[in-house]
């Protein structure tokens, strides 16, 4: 479908997006967009730090040493 677009149809492109919006407003876009995307790195690497966090700290239940247990083997030693 594409195959037929070469850089002369691209600059023409260009000349014709340029014309619309003026390199002022194109100037802008770029700047918002790439503000964009170092905002959304960031917030998914917060986001990994924190389940990163989530899951050093996590710990699984110890089922050996409940303290009812703790208790029964005390009046079993008294």
């Amino acid at each position: 479908m594409f195959s037929n677009i070469g850089p002369v149809q691209l600059l023409i492109v260009l000349a014709i997006v340029l014309a619309i919006f003026g390199t002022k407003r194109l100037r802008t876009l770029g700047s918002d967009l790439g503000s964009a995307v170092k905002g959304f790195r960031s917030a998914v690497n917060d986001a990994d730090k924190t389940n990163e966090q989530i899951s050093e700290s996590s710990e699984d239940a110890d089922f050996d040493n409940t303290p009812a247990e703790e208790t029964r083997k005390e009046k079993n030693d008294a």
